[in-house]
């Protein structure tokens, strides 16, 4: 089935996704175009993308602490 859903990935793997997340919006700019290219780059699909960008924010993990 894959990784559907963002909580079947690690928390360490969701965290090097975000980092890498905010890094390409910080360096692309826009935030549709940085969340393809990253979804992209780890395999994942853009709903997990989502997902795990909300996690992010929430729990304030870095580059955001």
């Amino acid at each position: 089935m894959g990784r559907e859903n963002g909580n079947d990935l690690l928390e360490e793997e969701r965290k090097g996704i975000f980092l890498a997340l905010v890094e390409a919006q910080d360096t692309i700019r826009d935030v549709a175009e940085s969340r393809k290219a990253i979804a992209v780059r780890f395999g994942v699909t853009d709903r997990q993308i989502r997902k795990i960008e909300q996690e992010g924010i929430d729990a304030q993990w870095p580059p955001l602490e």
